[in-house]
């Protein structure tokens, strides 16, 4: 049985909801009556009018936030703001990531890597996450269930890397892992009813993905309802046992 089903009116936070993913994960949440409270971060209001048109829409029940996860007192803000309305979440999703940009873009060889686009990767893609799960602890920590995950990729997995490239991408995303992991050892013992698992969504039809689409089978490209579809049900299907573990969209645990 789903967690969400044995909580009475849960709170959910989504990190990085002004698009893709994380907005598709606030607009699936807001119709679900099993949640009462949902939180919603962005990073620049001009790309936000989407969520914050929802805000006006659902004002009883979703709050944003404005945050940048690379800032570390900015997490401590937002968390200081949702401790004063709540004193518990039971549901965080990370849904942060950086894949390219107007200034960056994959490494295709070692010829392209530089160390200033390497940190932006793991600033962004690892660090920024355990940021969360370290400041989030507090409202994590309590008597129900909760969840936190972070929207991780299979490029990640080191076991799996059989094409190469991508250098800063695979690494950032296979360190995040690796400090998602960690923690879940950590909140094993300081908040043992949280579990905390990192998943692959999936090839996603988002801005993330769009420069990479043409060679990914049409049965393979999710749209983002079906994606956070399939992740919701991943979430709601864990078990006491799964918490550092790395999940596929369908389920599967992923290699690391």
């Amino acid at each position: 049985m789903s967690f969400l089903n044995e909580i009475n009116q849960a709170n959910a936070l989504i990190v990085g909801a002004s698009q893709g993913i994380g907005l598709g994960f606030v607009k699936k949440l807001l119709q679900d009556d099993r949640i009462a409270k949902i939180y919603a971060t962005y990073r620049q209001q001009k790309t936000t009018s989407d969520l914050l048109t929802l805000e006006r829409q659902h004002s009883d029940k979703l709050t944003c936030l404005p945050m940048d996860i690379t800032d570390e007192s900015q997490i401590v803000e937002s968390v200081k703001k949702i401790y004063v309305d709540v004193n518990k979440l039971h549901l965080a999703i990370n849904c942060v990531g950086l894949l390219h940009d107007e200034n960056l873009q994959p490494e295709k060889s070692l010829r392209q890597i530089n160390s200033e686009n390497l940190l932006r990767y793991f600033q962004i893609n690892s660090i920024g996450a355990v940021l969360l799960v370290k400041h989030l602890l507090p409202l994590l920590r309590h008597q129900e269930r909760s969840v936190f995950a972070s929207i991780s990729a299979k490029i990640g997995s080191i076991s799996d890397n059989h094409l190469g490239g991508w250098y800063g991408y695979r690494a950032s995303k296979a360190a995040h892992n690796m400090l998602m992991k960690t923690a879940a050892i950590e909140y094993a013992r300081s908040s043992p009813k949280t579990l905390v698992v990192t998943l692959h969504p999936g090839t996603t039809d988002t801005r993330l993905s769009q420069p990479f689409q043409s060679n990914v089978p049409a049965e393979k490209l999710f749209s983002v309802e079906r994606a956070v579809s399939q992740l919701l049900e991943v979430i709601e299907q864990l078990q006491e046992g799964d918490s550092g573990q790395f999940f596929s969209w369908d389920g599967s645990r992923l290699p690391w």
